[in-house]
């Protein structure tokens, strides 16, 4: 695998190499003075150009960096949809495990390309960026929530509750657990995001999709999280529903407590009764 010494003279290299490209800046987690280092991290990277056209669809590019292992040009695929907001990108795994996430940006955007927080200019040949602050993650730390958004996902994980239940009872696993390990768990982990900035009083990013939870929630929640992932028995995928929703209640009475909500004991009350009886209904019940 190559070096990072041997990856960032690889970037800066083609830079010089290439008169169009005027400026470097790196961005994400290698820059970022909280995250510990290792071998899989990416190379953020932004070559600001005088112009992007000669960049586009160009295999030069790719063939420059290294062995590929697989590619994807964000703006020539359909599903997702591009952004179009003018850049131009090179997603490369290469074969040795190092990964880039290349763009091309006319120098017009240098602006827009160097807001992001973590963010560390590698070349500048014209001298047109100001001076950037030391790199940080001020600009991913979690917000407060408010009263609404607390009701809401509240709410929500409560409403969707009874679509996980009814799917085990008919034996609809897809369905089952697509609404419990995705449209309910991204309430949970809203709710533990809110709680996890409580407690390090919203100066510390939960990283992306809270993989900087561990540690800082504390070992019992935590442990309760690691039982909300159940494997493909409908037992397994009951108890796991049953655990989310002790985790999420225990979570949310604490975040209520912290800012003044109201946490919706009825709802909750009201729901987990039905589901439990749902658990308990023969499988060729005509009525609840």
């Amino acid at each position: 695998m190559r070096s990072e010494e041997e990856m960032i003279g690889l970037i800066l290299n083609f830079a010089r190499n290439h008169d169009d490209v005027r400026a470097v800046v790196m961005n994400g987690s290698r820059v970022n003075p909280n995250v510990k280092k290792d071998p899989f991290q990416d190379y953020d990277i932004v070559y600001l150009v005088r112009s992007v056209e000669p960049f586009r669809r160009n295999r030069e590019v790719v063939r420059y960096f290294g062995d590929m292992m697989i590619l994807q040009m964000p703006e020539e695929m359909g599903d997702p949809p591009p952004e179009n907001d003018g850049g131009y990108g090179y997603l490369m795994q290469f074969l040795d495990g190092n990964r880039i996430d290349l763009s091309f940006y006319s120098t017009e955007d240098v602006h827009r390309c160097v807001k992001d927080t973590l963010s560390v200019v590698l070349l500048d040949k014209d001298n047109r960026i100001k001076k950037l602050p030391p790199p940080s993650d001020l600009g991913y730390l979690p917000q407060r929530p408010t009263a609404q958004s607390f009701e809401d996902c509240c709410n929500e994980f409560w409403w969707l509750n009874p679509y996980v239940a009814k799917g085990l009872w008919r034996d609809e696993l897809t369905y089952a657990k697509y609404v419990l390990d995705t449209l309910m768990r991204q309430e949970l982990m809203k709710m533990l995001t809110w709680y996890f900035g409580m407690k390090t009083d919203f100066q510390r990013s939960p990283g992306k999709l809270g993989k900087y939870l561990k540690g800082q929630i504390g070992d019992d929640l935590w442990a309760l999280l690691e039982r909300t992932y159940a494997d493909s028995r409908s037992d397994n995928t009951w108890e796991a529903l049953f655990v989310m929703g002790d985790l999420f209640r225990k979570v949310s009475r604490s975040v209520a407590s912290s800012f003044g909500f109201t946490y919706p004991e009825q709802d909750d009350t009201n729901v987990s009764n039905y589901i439990r009886r749902i658990k308990r209904l023969p499988r060729d019940a005509e009525t609840i």
